[in-house]
């Protein structure tokens, strides 16, 4: 007996109200994670500026672990949530398998290669002195425990594929409770804890995470019971291997790319001084919060189409497609003109500096204009993977990005200043949201005409 793929939660029922019940706790898992990032900032913090800069220069190497995870989580998903829709158990539990090896593969290629270059590829990053000693603290006890942040994404993700977005919320905001409450213990020392600093709030890191890790694996053998232990011939899993990377290795790049994107603009607006990036770095912090119903729409979209896909129901297919664009067209609407509205005293509650205020009060009532569309996107590359055409998903990230973003970007700053550049960010929204659209349309009838 086999847990609950015995049948597809998503083939059958309305559509609008399973949205909604798979997107809230989502909701909840995502709000966890930015909290739980954002209380690892506020008491390295306290600690003083030279950690906080460790800290800082941790943040793009943690992100390409963490796309490299996501994108083979995405993989994953997308591949099993259409075998449940077929209803092949077996199947399902075989690719479980198959995805939670080839994870604990890469993630030991990650910690040797991680261990291995810390000096030289911090020192490469600018990090020297006191500074360089703090973040090799921190990364030594990062990777050490990576196994617990690169499994439990990919064990999350299996767990939605089956229809159910409730577990996985409900771990991801245990993850963060359990982070809030270890980091200033481990950090400063308080009661019987030893005082360990910037290497306490990796520890925190770590064990907060090895809870998502070890619930994620319980759900997966216990109630699931998805994990076969038999002997598996080496052909057949690098088989599902082939499968899981198709999709994943386009989408790690991208998670990758977007970063690269940010820092571009970063410089652009360093021109005009530490206010214009201040104002930027809180204003998309800010935007985190506000996009957190869009970007769960965009994450529980997959395993919905990637269900109905399986058992070959085109009809909901094309129905919850146009229900998340609906979704996506009201909440960006009301986030714009809630955040247009209150830009000014919302800003005010970051800072208090006038430039500062004015620059994150000028990025709110701008860019969200765009969120609606910036959510078709969303929605338009998840169901794309699901469709396994992972790099026309890919192609519309470059296209809004690099093609229409970072150009305008740079036009923008020269004729309109920082109005410009976050104008860019909105025009880059408004033109590939429509193009995600018709991409999918244009896939949804090509699956209509091939069955």
């Amino acid at each position: 007996m086999m847990g609950n793929v015995n049948h597809a939660r998503l083939i059958e029922g309305n559509i609008p109200q399973q949205l909604l019940k798979l997107a809230l706790p989502m909701i909840l898992g995502m709000m966890g994670m930015i909290i739980f990032n954002l209380a690892d900032t506020y008491y390295v913090g306290q600690l003083g500026e030279q950690q906080l800069a460790a800290i800082s220069f941790t943040f793009p190497v943690v992100m390409v672990v963490h796309s490299i995870a996501a994108g083979i989580a995405l993989g994953t998903s997308v591949i099993i949530s259409k075998v449940v829709g077929e209803g092949n158990r077996h199947k399902v539990a075989r690719l479980t398998t198959d995805s939670l090896v080839l994870s604990l593969l890469i993630n030991a290629i990650l910690i040797v290669f991680g261990l291995l270059t810390i000096e030289p590829l911090f020192s490469l990053l600018g990090a020297k002195g006191k500074i360089l000693n703090d973040v090799k603290e921190y990364m030594l006890v990062w990777y050490s425990g990576m196994i617990m942040v690169v499994i439990p994404q990919i064990g999350n993700n299996i767990i939605r594929a089956l229809g159910d977005t409730k577990t996985p919320g409900i771990i991801m905001a245990v993850a963060a409770c359990t982070n809030i409450i270890l980091d200033p213990l481990l950090i400063f020392g308080i009661g019987p804890f030893p005082s360990l600093g910037i290497k306490g709030a990796a520890i925190a890191t770590v064990i907060s995470r090895a809870i998502t890790l070890i619930v994620a694996i319980y759900v997966l053998i216990a109630r699931e019971k998805l994990l076969i232990f038999e002997k598996r011939k080496i052909g057949a899993m690098i088989e599902s291997w082939k499968k899981i990377i198709y999709i994943g290795i386009p989408n790690s790049l991208i998670q990758m790319a977007l970063p690269v994107g940010a820092g571009v603009v970063t410089r652009i607006l360093a021109s005009y001084g530490s206010h214009a990036v201040a104002g930027f770095g809180v204003a998309s912090k800010i935007e985190y919060f506000a996009l957190v119903f869009i970007s769960a729409l965009a994450v529980i979209m997959g395993p919905f189409i990637g269900q109905n896909l399986g058992a070959q129901k085109l009809e909901r297919v094309s129905e919850g497609f146009k229900t998340g664009e609906r979704f996506s067209l009201l909440a960006g609407v009301f986030i714009a003109f809630f955040l247009g509205l209150f830009a000014k005293p919302i800003a005010s509650v970051f800072n208090k500096d006038a430039q500062v205020v004015a620059t994150i009060a000028m990025y709110l009532r701008i860019v969200p204009l765009s969120y609606a569309f910036q959510g078709i996107l969303k929605i338009g590359c998840t169901i794309l993977n699901v469709f396994n055409k992972p790099y026309h998903s890919s192609a519309l990230i470059i296209i809004q990005t690099f093609i229409i973003y970072i150009p305008l970007s740079i036009l923008g700053a020269k004729f309109l200043g920082i109005k410009g550049v976050f104008a860019a960010l909105a025009i880059s929204f408004l033109i590939t949201g429509p193009l995600a659209h018709l991409e999918v349309k244009r896939q949804l009838q090509a699956s209509r005409d091939g069955s």
